[in-house]
């Protein structure tokens, strides 16, 4: 089972409930502090990012009065308001543990504990602790609900450090990469940590835009341009004013429309249609495109003059297949967000992959990037019978594509895969090879294959 992300303090003076209490949880979360004396915790909270402190309420020999813990509850709150304090007592006193509990503790344990229930205390403060601070975060920005998920391979790590240098400047950037590699997300990344952070992000799908269409909403037309034209409205460079304008998919504008997006970039000034007098710009511009814009230029499709405009900066995304350390671990991140979509986040109910996921998730080719693999997982958490996503419910195995060689690594996977849905439909051979997407004689060749009759 994974460990939860999460940094826990125990405080207490007597050495076995600290040795007891780390040995419980360090199997489900990832860092455990102690403390013997509450006079470490200042120490201790200046220099990490506590979520829970699981905090005695009697130090010093003949005052059982918890009046210590208290105090250090208080200290605590003052110091960390996003620290989460749960308060135990070996005396079963429970009055002023509910004392604490008024004046801001999450709830308090008895010793001797259950460890079922200490687990389950502390799990749910670790949950309020991350919304504690997701509140204080949105409140220093109306944009920090937007999280990135960086990785470990050397190309994604050039593509984020470009892009921070450029996003403090207002030069065009263009963004290249296949579907999927997470343009857009990149391009929000230089708007949100540049100076127009707190202006409009206006996105522009040109892929999707008729070529009837096209300067009508980039550029906005003046009532009665044309039949439906009822009203002055703006166009998305009008919109974008002191922000950024991302034009996606610029790839697919033909020629001569071209020419019109470069004469707005050039001016810095966009006219209406209908309209005679031109607006002046104060935007930044983004584009970005999955085709081999040089190739186009050199073909005579994209126009050179319109390419050395929107790429002053040229950043390239790597494709999923390009960064196979990252594949897991961004399985995770994307599980975690689509798991608070859905308001059942992984901190309160549990969700996880099965832990023989990781190699199917590696082996898999994720042909459509990040996009597909946000895909499969929001279907298979919708879909999942439980809160662990197996293979089978991320469906990204292909079995007809397995060589008959019992040499290949995915034998075993195959083999995995096909035992664990025999079980989940108790033999059930129908069933079985419905959700497996096989035959019931393709199905029976691998069981006899794999020796897996009963």
């Amino acid at each position: 089972m994974r460990k939860k992300q999460a940094q826990i303090l125990i405080v207490d003076d007597q050495e076995e409930i600290l040795f007891s209490a780390k040995m419980i949880l360090k199997k489900h979360f990832e860092t455990i502090f102690t403390a013997n004396s509450p006079k470490k915790i200042i120490s201790v909270l200046n220099e990490n990012e506590i979520n829970v402190v699981l905090l005695d309420m009697n130090y010093r020999i003949g005052f059982e009065d918890g009046r210590e813990g208290i105090h250090w509850l208080k200290e605590i709150k003052t110091l960390s308001p996003n620290t989460i304090v749960i308060l135990m007592t070996a005396f079963g006193k429970i009055e002023t543990a509910v004392e604490g509990i008024k004046i801001g503790a999450f709830d308090y344990v008895l010793k001797p504990w259950n460890n079922e229930k200490l687990l389950e205390i502390i799990d749910k403060a670790v949950t309020e602790s991350r919304k504690n601070s997701k509140k204080t975060t949105a409140e220093k920005s109306e944009q920090t609900e937007k999280r990135y998920f960086v990785g470990n391979s050397a190309k994604i790590k050039q593509a984020y450090s470009i892009a921070e240098k450029v996003a403090r400047t207002d030069a065009n950037v263009l963004i290249l990469g296949e579907n999927g590699t997470g343009k857009y997300v990149f391009a929000a990344f230089i708007h949100q940590n540049s100076e127009r952070k707190n202006q409009s992000f206006v996105h522009v799908d040109l892929g999707s835009l008729s070529d009837n269409l096209f300067e009508s909403e980039l550029f906005g037309y003046a009532k009665g341009a044309f039949t439906d034209a009822k009203a002055d409205t703006a166009g998305r460079f009008e919109t974008a004013q002191n922000g950024t304008i991302f034009l996606d998919e610029i790839g697919n504008i033909p020629l001569h429309l071209q020419a019109k997006l470069l004469h707005v970039l050039q001016t810095k000034t966009v006219t209406r249609l209908g309209e005679s007098k031109p607006r002046p710009l104060n935007v930044r511009v983004i584009a970005a495109t999955n085709s081999d814009i040089k190739t186009d230029v050199k073909n005579k499709t994209f126009r050179e003059d319109l390419l050395y405009r929107i790429n002053t900066m040229e950043i390239n995304l790597p494709a999923l297949r390009e960064r196979k350390e990252d594949i897991v671990p961004m399985a995770h991140f994307i599980l975690d967000q689509i798991a608070e979509k859905y308001n059942h986040g992984p901190e309160v109910s549990g969700w996880q992959f099965d832990e023989n996921a990781a190699p199917y998730l590696e082996k898999y080719p994720w042909k459509g990037n990040v996009r597909e693999m946000e895909n499969k997982i929001e279907r298979a958490l919708i879909l999942a019978e439980n809160n662990t996503i197996s293979v089978l419910d991320l469906d990204i195995l292909d079995f007809e594509e397995i060589q008959e060689n019992d040499e290949n690594p995915l034998s075993e996977m195959e083999k995995g895969a096909i035992e664990k849905a025999l079980f989940k439909h108790n033999g059930n051979i129908s069933k079985t090879a419905e959700e497996l997407g096989l035959s019931r004689a393709a199905l029976y060749r691998r069981i006899e294959k794999y020796d897996l009759k009963n």
